[in-house]
């Protein structure tokens, strides 16, 4: 499962979800309880899923792999409530998402 841009930027990409609420907050744009939440959330998602580029570094290397992008497992139910608040901030801002499910199964 994976949320992300519905439109491509101007690279061609569908940023994901938290590049694109990263983003936001970039461009100074949260309100003060938004940029709490992405604080606070942004440390949990890092203290608890393995970053795929300290795994390899050139995973997310354009010229290597042009499409790389992360997904959740459908299993990875925690993981992905939490994306919930993510979801209503690009909400608030006029942001528009899709979620795109892989239809694989996960083991």
């Amino acid at each position: 499962m994976r949320f992300e841009a519905a439109e491509a930027n101007r690279h061609g990409r569908h940023p994901g979800v938290f590049g694109l609420v990263n983003g936001l907050a970039r461009a100074g744009v949260l309100t003060g309880e938004q940029e709490r939440f992405r604080r606070v959330n942004n440390d949990w998602y890092n203290a608890n899923l393995v970053d795929p580029s300290e795994v390899d570094p050139g995973i997310y290397d354009r010229a290597v792999h042009p499409g790389a992008a992360s997904w959740f497992k459908a299993a990875a139910v925690g993981m992905i409530a939490r994306v919930e608040g993510y979801l209503a901030i690009l909400d608030a801002h006029g942001v528009r998402w899709v979620r795109l499910d892989s239809g694989a199964l996960d083991e």
